[in-house]
């Protein structure tokens, strides 16, 4: 490593003020920063020093995301497999042999490490881009960005699609407000959005991987290798003809497992690459509390929303109302995008709330809101990310008027003595 800085520091000269290449010294300073400590420090005054910075926060979420990266390159590969018949529709994940789980994890590879690469690589040339002009340094904040956006995607998703959702998200989406710590709305989710509003067959979860030679779907003799039209466990639920939600998933079959509490917590079930697993946004979670990276009371403050919202509309369920109305709360916890997006969208440093009473808040109202749209919007299900992206524009207003409660306090106390 001493090497590797030694060289760094001789060809300095040349992307400093002066030097041949100083206009691309935000791109020289990235790899010098993204490796070593900024030689940036301070020299006086009450400061706190460590070697902490906003690069090494990102990388810490980078690998909380880990967990649900891997776990989702996986279910990629198995959903693919199984829809092709390389796997037994009756075999479960943990009798398959190691070649077997090898064989899952390369197919899962060659699916989902395009769709993270052109990410990065798109994203990246439009943070240089800007950089480069302002003359300012990279956003390490592209970071988190690159991984999650890729992460909301189907595995499905064509390249040129993500190369135009990231460019969006990065440039409207964070760019034009200035760059990292100005944006008001999750690059990562706006990006989606678009996808989303664009490209709504793609990107909505109605081309999920799924075995169409299941003859518990009734399309027996079919078969598929590029892609594969069926029906997300959110999709299954909200259907028109549909009463009771949960005998919907259990009749509908998936694979022999069925769309069951269990498989949706584990996550071997189609749907985006990295939001099936709730058991792998729980591991990024405990994570981010643990380092104090993520925010455990927004966390905390969405599952409860979401679950009193939950709760009290499965007081009204009936035969005339949507059948989400009687889906139990439990449910919503581990179905569509909802941890995914309670654990790494909602804890967004930037354009969540940032007092503590305006993070309960926050938390909460995106919980409540998530759970109404998927109840009332039968042609969105999802929610979860219209709940974060609406709860985004709120969060300073919220905050401000958390401050401007708690100084209304203090003049009190203060008059009052």
């Amino acid at each position: 490593m001493k090497f590797l800085l030694k060289q760094i520091h001789k060809n300095d000269h040349l992307f400093q003020k002066g030097g041949k290449l100083e206009r691309l010294h935000p791109v020289w300073e990235a790899q010098n920063t993204f490796l070593f400590t900024p030689p940036i420090k301070t020299k006086n005054g009450p400061h706190v020093r460590d070697s902490i910075d906003l690069k090494r926060l990102m990388i810490t979420v980078v690998v909380a995301l880990v967990p649900a990266t891997l776990f989702g390159i996986y279910n990629a590969g198995y959903q693919q497999l199984l829809a092709i018949g390389h796997i037994p529709l009756d075999a479960a994940v943990s009798a398959l042999s190691t070649d077997q789980h090898l064989t899952i994890m390369l197919h899962g590879a060659a699916l989902v490490l395009p769709i993270i690469l052109v990410s990065y690589a798109v994203g990246g040339i439009w943070e240089a881009v800007f950089s480069v002009v302002r003359k300012e340094p990279i956003s390490e904040g592209f970071l988190v960005t690159g991984l999650l956006f890729p992460l909301t995607l189907p595995a499905t998703i064509p390249l040129w699609q993500v190369a135009i959702g990231i460019s969006f998200g990065v440039v409207i989406g964070k760019e034009i407000f200035g760059g990292t710590g100005m944006n008001i709305l999750n690059p990562a989710l706006t990006a989606r959005v678009f996808l989303f509003f664009s490209f709504p067959t793609d990107i909505s979860g109605e081309e999920p991987w799924i075995a169409l030679n299941n003859p518990l779907l009734g399309v027996a003799g079919q078969s598929a290798v590029d892609g594969f039209s069926g029906a997300t466990a959110l999709l299954v639920a909200a259907a028109p003809d549909v009463t009771n939600p949960i005998q919907a998933m259990s009749n509908f079959g998936y694979a022999g497992s069925h769309f069951s509490l269990e498989s949706m917590f584990i996550g071997f079930i189609p749907g985006s690459i990295g939001e099936t697993s709730t058991l792998a946004c729980l591991i990024g979670a405990a994570i981010l509390i643990i380092t104090g990276v993520g925010s455990w009371q927004i966390m905390v403050s969405t599952v409860i929303g979401a679950v009193a919202m939950a709760a009290f509309l499965n007081m009204f369920a009936g035969p005339d109302l949507p059948s989400m109305l009687a889906l139990p709360p439990e449910y919503h916890l581990v179905m569509g995008g909802f941890m995914f997006g309670t654990v790494f969208m909602t804890t967004d440093p930037v354009s969540a709330a940032q007092t503590t009473l305006g993070k309960y808040i926050y938390g909460a109202l995106i919980g409540i809101l998530c759970v109404l749209i998927r109840v009332w919007n039968p042609a969105y299900p999802e929610g979860m990310m219209l709940a974060i992206l609406f709860m985004n524009i709120f969060a300073p207003l919220i905050d401000h008027y958390v401050v401007e409660g708690n100084i209304k306090r203090r003049l009190q106390r203060a008059e009052a003595k």
